[in-house]
């Protein structure tokens, strides 16, 4: 039975896809559940699986090629095997030339194996076609197959293919090397570079610093990181959860910052959906910690290392990577400084978390030296005045630096 292969169904944030790598080629035989291709699009790339066994009948669409929701993209011949079916037996004829005629035309898997060793070969996946036969006039004996069974086991196997096909990677020239290299930008890099023109030349984007004494923070965590982890089952402890609790608890005081414009409307959220950037193969990917200021720290450490693992395996879905109120970067674990983070449009604002280095601060006129970051506020101040933004960036700071408040609510 012919099945049709099509493309998932795009959310309205995504357009088209790109047939990024074909798994199976036609004539291969598949099992259900297993992958067929990748499809990129802007935001992540989706799978696509077999829906049952059989064999991959044809493929419509290349790789390169540009698909559409629901687009049909193969056909698949369910119950079907990659070995030719057995061929109906001719009618009995005593004459020498009927039986030439209907013998089997050279190159029949039919023709060159035995019924045994067709069954064999198809029970372990092998092409009949692919073994050489020592029986008489050339046919597949049961030992030959056996024989090519063994040598299979014995054959390295194959790296398994990444789900995701990470960005191209940047050449390497030898010294004086004039030489170019010249390769297509990914969907999500060409996605990214649109969207951050977008955003600065539709927005009026100013961005505002300060500075976070960690000392407190990073005293807690030290104090019960072992303790929370095993309490967790393992989640550890890092420094995102207290800046996204921060960051949530001076969203609920200015409501401005985790607001959007849609039109001539400003559009206020009842809700954190905060993004949380993280690196992969591909590119920086934000997924989405939705209702994040319900969570709890083991919470949002849990959902940020889930996300962190997802997007190495490239198992992100749509729905985690869309969406988002305010979004939060880092910088730091690269050994980032200083910078000015963009705005993820439609928000109206952007934290974004720098190194941890120590350097000496003036406390109560005495020289010490503390763990310092710099904070980054980037915002649409079409949307957030500058002493909002001010404001809710040193709201952000005292929190930290006194991290007694986020379980005091004060």
């Amino acid at each position: 039975m012919a099945i049709e292969i099509k493309a998932p169904s795009f959310p309205e944030s995504v357009a088209d896809g790109t047939i990024s790598k074909w798994h199976k080629q036609p004539g291969e035989a598949v099992k259900r559940d297993e992958l067929l291709v990748d499809i990129e699009t802007d935001k992540v790339v989706l799978e696509v699986l077999a829906e049952a066994d059989g064999v991959l009948a044809s493929i419509v669409k290349g790789e390169g090629d540009t698909v559409l929701s629901n687009e049909l993209i193969a056909t698949l011949d369910a119950g079907a095997t990659a070995s030719a079916a057995p061929a109906a037996a001719p009618a009995p004829s005593t004459a020498p030339a009927a039986a030439a005629a209907a013998a089997p035309a050279a190159g029949d898997e039919d023709a060159i194996g035995a019924p045994a060793a067709r069954k064999l070969a198809e029970e372990n996946g092998i092409a009949l076609s692919s073994i050489k036969g020592t029986g008489k006039d050339g046919r597949v004996t049961k030992e030959d197959v056996v024989a090519a069974i063994e040598a299979k086991k014995s054959a390295p196997a194959a790296p398994a293919a990444k789900p995701a096909a990470p960005a191209p990677a940047a050449p390497v020239f030898a010294a004086g090397d004039r030489t170019e290299k010249r390769v297509p930008m990914t969907r999500l890099r060409a996605k990214v570079a649109e969207r951050l023109v977008e955003a600065q030349s539709t927005m009026a984007m100013l961005t505002t610093f300060n500075e976070v004494d960690m000392t407190e923070v990073m005293a807690l965590r030290s104090k019960y990181k072992d303790l929370f982890e095993k309490s967790h089952n393992g989640v550890r402890l890092g420094f995102m959860s207290f800046f996204v609790r921060a960051a949530t608890e001076a969203l609920k005081r200015f409501p401005a910052v985790n607001a959007s414009i849609d039109g001539s409307d400003i559009v206020y959220h009842g809700y954190a959906d905060v993004g949380v950037a993280v690196s992969s193969d591909r590119g920086l990917v934000v997924p989405v910690l939705r209702n994040a200021e319900q969570m709890s720290l083991a919470e949002i450490e849990g959902g940020i290392a889930t996300f962190g693992k997802k997007a190495r395996d490239g198992k992100l879905s749509i729905d985690e990577m869309t969406g988002g109120t305010f979004t939060i970067t880092n910088g730091g674990t690269f050994g980032s400084m200083m910078s000015t983070p963009i705005v993820n449009p439609p928000q109206a604002a952007i934290l974004g978390m720098h190194n941890i280095v120590q350097r000496p601060m003036a406390i109560n006129g005495q020289v010490v030296i503390r763990p310092m970051m710099y904070l980054a506020l980037s915002y649409d101040h079409r949307l957030i005045d500058g002493k909002e933004a001010v404001t809710f960036l040193v709201t952000i700071k005292n929190l930290l630096e006194d991290p007694a408040r986020l379980l005091l609510d004060i």
